[in-house]
C-alpha cells in the first residue's frame, strides 16, 4: 500500500475513534485496508473510484471462499459496505473527493435470525449462583455475571467500563460509547449493585496490583478483561450449574431481553435498554415469543401433534 493511502487510513482511524468502540474501529480499518489493497491489485486509483468499482469489489467477495470453503456471509458484506461508506464520507468531508461513489449503494439484505440460545430464568439464576466464593477472581466473576444479566450490555461495552461509570447507590450504569458510538444509562438490579460493591471493595484492589489500567473488570494479571476470557469464564460457570446450552456473554443479552418481554415490558423500553438504534432489531425478540407459543400449541392443542 502506498504511503499516501497509509496516511489517509491513519487519519480515518483518528476519526473513527471519535465515534466508535475499539472493536468497531479495528473492524472498519480491516475492511477498508482490504478494499484499498484490492484497488491496487486492480490498478484503480482511489480518486477515480466509481460505484461500478464498488459493485465489482462486492462481486469479487461473493465469488471468493474462506479457508474452510464457505462463502462470506451477508453480515460480512454488510460490514464491508458500512466501512466503505464511512470511509468515502470521510474522504468527501475532508476534501479528498468531490463525489461519494458509495452514497447510492444499498446494503445487502439478510433475514434476521432468532437468537439461537435463550436461558430460562432458572438457568440464569443457577449460573449466577454458581459463583459463590470470596476470592478476588470469584468476586469479579459474580459481578460480571450479575452485570451482564442485569443490563444486557455487550461484551465490548462491559470491557470499556471504568469504576466511575457505575453508581451502586443510585443503581445505574453508564455505557459511555456503545455500538455506533451511542452512549446510554441503564439501571442495575440490587443483586448486581451488591456484587459490584463487593468486587470493588475486596476483589479489584488485589487484581489491580500496581497496574495502571482504569478498567472496572480486570483479568487475573490486572489488565482489562478480554472477550474470549469472559466467554470461557461464563461457560465454566454454566457447566458448574449443569446448564447444557452453549452459553456466551451475548446469551445473557438475548436472555434478559426475552425475560423483560415475557414480563410485559414495553418493546420501546427494551429498545432503549439494549441501545438499539432501530426498533426492528428489538422486535426479533417478539418472534422468540411466537416460537414459544408455537411450541405450546404443538404440545397442548388437541390437533397440535
Amino acid at each position: 500500500m502506498s504511503g499516501k493511502l497509509r496516511r489517509l487510513l491513519a487519519l480515518f482511524e483518528e476519526q473513527l475513534y471519535l465515534r466508535y468502540s475499539e472493536g468497531s474501529v479495528r473492524g472498519y480499518l480491516s475492511h477498508t485496508r482490504h478494499f484499498l489493497e484490492w484497488l491496487e491489485e486492480n490498478a484503480v486509483e482511489l480518486p477515480s473510484v466509481k460505484p461500478d468499482d464498488l459493485l465489482a469489489h462486492q462481486s469479487a467477495l461473493l465469488a471468493r471462499r474462506k479457508r474452510d470453503g464457505r462463502a462470506y456471509s451477508v453480515g460480512f458484506l454488510q460490514n464491508r459496505l458500512s466501512a466503505l461508506k464511512s470511509f468515502f464520507r470521510f474522504l468527501v468531508k475532508r476534501g479528498y473527493l468531490l463525489l461519494d461513489p458509495a452514497a447510492g449503494l444499498e446494503m445487502p439484505r439478510a433475514e434476521r435470525r432468532l437468537p439461537r440460545v435463550i436461558l430460562t430464568r432458572d438457568e440464569a439464576r443457577r449460573i449466577l449462583e454458581a459463583a459463590r466464593g470470596d476470592s478476588p477472581q470469584e468476586l469479579r466473576d459474580r459481578a460480571v455475571l450479575e452485570t451482564f444479566y442485569a443490563t444486557g450490555i455487550r461484551v465490548s461495552e462491559l470491557r470499556g467500563l471504568t469504576p466511575f461509570d457505575v453508581d451502586t447507590e443510585e443503581r445505574s450504569l453508564r455505557v459511555g460509547r456503545g455500538k455506533g458510538g451511542r452512549g446510554r444509562a441503564v439501571p442495575l438490579t440490587r443483586a448486581a449493585a451488591r456484587a459490584i460493591d463487593a468486587y470493588v471493595a475486596f476483589g479489584r484492589p488485589q487484581l489491580a496490583g500496581a497496574g495502571p489500567t482504569g478498567a472496572l473488570f480486570l483479568s487475573d494479571r490486572g489488565l482489562a478483561a478480554q472477550g474470549p476470557t469472559l466467554n470461557l469464564m461464563i461457560r465454566r460457570y454454566a457447566e458448574r450449574a449443569r446448564v447444557k446450552k452453549h452459553v456466551t456473554c451475548h446469551t445473557f443479552r438475548h436472555s434478559v431481553a426475552t425475560h423483560l418481554l415475557r414480563g410485559r415490558a414495553d418493546i420501546r423500553h427494551i429498545q432503549a435498554f439494549l441501545g438499539h438504534s432501530s426498533l426492528q432489531t428489538t422486535q426479533r425478540y417478539t418472534r422468540v415469543e411466537i416460537s414459544d407459543l408455537k411450541e405450546v400449541v404443538r404440545r397442548a392443542h388437541p390437533r397440535g401433534r
